[in-house]
């Protein structure tokens, strides 16, 4: 029997779980997907990556959070990725956010079990997030490099990429937005996200955070 071909357009969402931006924009995309004709393609970046060459730049704080927090989940999904393949990347993106950012779990170990355990995944693939000198580097940075090449050095996670109506992509940071949109909201907030991000010469919209987080409707 001949395989089915989607022709659904597909859109390519780099995260980190760690990011709890990344995790409401995550949510959107997904609403997204219910009520427009698209398919979330899911792939991994890394804030401590990205953060590596200017940690001296960066408040003690948020320094001591990407030593302490965010390797160890960011490895166990590069594990998982690539030895169960890319379909485990969605489900246990989903059951990781849910249990670090809904939950208020934290990237703890516990809390990296608890998600396998949720996606079925083997326990030892734990082994993984203090593994310092780490099997699958080399496919974490090289994803990383993928998604952060398209829109620039001067952004985080998530990125998101798609091809345009003139078959030029259209990649873009963010959007940052809290609570996550639903239904109809999160058309349009994709309608309009789009027409500003494949316009020519179009950059950047920014306005101060004034609350953090919310993931009640979540």
């Amino acid at each position: 029997m001949p395989e089915t071909v989607s022709t659904k357009t597909p859109v390519d969402f780099w995260f980190d779980p760690l990011c709890p931006w990344a995790w409401m924009t995550s949510r959107w995309v997904l609403e997204v997907e219910k009520v427009r004709d698209i398919e979330v393609r899911w792939h991994i970046m890394s804030l401590a990556v990205l953060n590596e060459d200017k940690l001296d730049q960066l408040p003690e704080e948020y320094r001591d959070m990407l030593a302490t927090k965010a390797w160890k989940p960011i490895r166990v999904v590069t594990a998982a990725w690539q030895k169960h393949g890319e379909d485990v990347l969605g489900p246990l993106y989903t059951a990781l956010g849910t249990r670090i950012h809904n939950q208020g779990e934290g990237a703890t170990i516990e809390a990296i079990a608890g998600a396998l355990e949720d996606v079925g995944l083997p326990a030892s693939l734990l082994d993984y997030a203090d593994q310092e000198d780490f099997e699958f580097d080399a496919e974490l940075r090289a994803s990383h490099k993928e998604g952060i090449d398209k829109v620039g050095q001067e952004v985080g996670t998530p990125v998101i990429a798609l091809p345009g109506d003139d078959g030029e992509q259209i990649a873009f940071f963010g959007p940052v937005v809290t609570p996550t949109p639903q239904g109809e909201a999160a058309a349009r907030l994709w309608d309009g996200t789009l027409l500003v991000a494949s316009t020519p010469g179009f950059y950047e919209i920014k306005r101060t955070r004034t609350k953090g987080p919310d993931f009640s409707n979540l």
